[in-house]
């Protein structure tokens, strides 16, 4: 049969015989300050006791917050893979190759016109490696400035062949010995052309002169207007 102190302490939440144990305590004289509370069947200091309301499940780890940023919206949509895939490829060739075509032949035509341009007039960027250099073109003002008679040559030669299909056997003889005369006077005066210029590049540049003897006779031997770069001295109008 229960006690009015059990059935209290059954209305409160605590056990029978948690409630048994302390009125027994109670009975034999002691007092409640010197009980120990027992709780589920522990002591309160018991390291090993409950809590209340905690029972045997493990408390869950915090979840972490998700920051603001991320939750915000884009404002557009993600593009798949195969959306960024099409908008990486570049064509290799224009789509229309007649109009390609037609552009890089006319972007050649005119640096060749360019290239063309720069050569005739003697600019270094357009000259080949023969041509360039300070003594080059001191070589090319004197040989042009000069009348030389291997720039002769091709007008003598062709005089002479209209002579030898006249009837006349005298003409035809002398025009030979005219033009054979004539080669030996083009020979005598390209060595003295190769030689006078030489002396005056070594005379001008000393160490540094180079060898520009087959380059002033090659030049000489060039008709006036057939010359590359063209001549930019007027006849006897010989460099310093």
């Amino acid at each position: 049969m229960r006690t009015s102190r059990e059935r209290s302490a059954i209305v409160r939440g605590i056990p029978s015989i948690t409630a048994s144990r302390s009125a027994c305590w109670m009975g034999s004289g002691g007092s409640r300050r010197d009980m120990p509370v027992i709780l589920g069947g522990r002591k309160a200091g018991d390291p090993m006791a409950k809590t209340p309301g905690s029972g045997d499940a493990t408390p869950a780890a915090a979840e972490p917050e998700t920051p603001a940023s991320a939750t915000a919206k884009k404002g557009h949509a993600t593009p798949t893979r195969k959306e960024r895939e099409a908008a990486n490829k570049r064509p290799i060739v224009v789509a229309d190759r007649k109009e390609a075509k037609a552009r890089s032949k006319e972007h050649e035509r005119a640096e060749r016109q360019r290239a063309q341009a720069g050569y005739a007039a003697g600019d270094e960027r357009y000259l080949p490696v023969r041509d360039r250099g300070p003594q080059k073109k001191w070589v090319r003002d004197y040989v042009d400035a000069r009348l030389s008679a291997g720039e002769l040559v091709i007008p003598i030669m062709f005089l002479v062949i209209v002579l030898m299909y006249l009837p006349f056997q005298a003409t035809q003889l002398y025009s030979t010995f005219a033009l054979l005369a004539f080669f030996g006077f083009v020979v005598l005066d390209s060595v003295f052309l190769a030689w006078r210029v030489q002396k005056r590049v070594n005379e001008r540049w000393g160490d540094r002169a180079e060898r520009v003897r087959a380059y002033a006779v090659t030049r000489g031997l060039q008709m006036r207007m057939m010359r590359m770069p063209k001549p930019q001295v007027k006849r006897f109008r010989f460099p310093d």
